[in-house]
């Protein structure tokens, strides 16, 4: 079994709806839901939207290795109609302001920008393990960017060390740099 932290958001339809039935979904076909933070509403990070999101870090036991657990979050956010414009988390890609690039299987870039969902579900730690792949990277590569990931994180696991920053979760919110308004909306 690992313990594993993954970050839930929705900014479309009844967004809380969205992250309790991600939650069920979870628990039915992942793994065991340990501890979830409260719900915090966040403006959009990394493009411009009138419907701020409501995000929440869970902490998930599972026997699923992490492509296994990638394969079973991407089903569930299909099955909720979240539509990705790229494929599976983005990891092989650069930010460039709130345009993003990514190399087609022409090997041509193609620009896309991040946009609203119905659901997002990000694995951010794997226990220690450390993932880099094309459709996955873990510990998730923004997450110490992130208020609104940091944040409800830190409820939940405060002194959790970064595997590869080697800093508790706790101190990564303190150095954080982003300004964004991160509103406790439900607990």
């Amino acid at each position: 079994m690992r313990e594993v932290f993954v970050l839930l958001g929705s900014n479309r339809g009844d967004r809380l709806d969205y992250l309790d039935r991600a939650l069920q979904m979870i628990s039915g076909q992942a793994g065991i839901v340990l501890k979830k933070s409260g719900i915090y509403e966040t403006a959009p990070w990394g493009f411009e939207d009138s419907i701020s999101f409501l995000n929440q870090v869970i902490e998930l036991e599972t026997n699923l290795n992490p492509n296994e657990l990638l394969e079973q979050l991407l089903a569930i956010e299909t099955k909720l109609g979240r539509i990705r414009p790229f494929s599976a988390c983005g990891c092989s890609i650069q930010p460039s302001s709130d345009r993003l690039s990514q190399m087609n299987a022409d090997n041509q870039y193609v620009e896309f920008q991040y946009q609203g969902r119905t659901i997002d579900l990000d694995i951010l730690f794997y226990g220690d393990k450390l993932v880099f792949t094309d459709d996955l990277m873990v510990p998730h590569p923004r997450l110490h960017e992130r208020s609104f990931t940091l944040i409800p994180l830190n409820e939940i696991a405060p002194d959790m060390v970064h595997p590869l920053l080697k800093k508790k979760i706790s101190s990564l919110l303190t150095e954080c740099r982003d300004q964004a308004k991160v509103i406790a909306f439900y607990h």
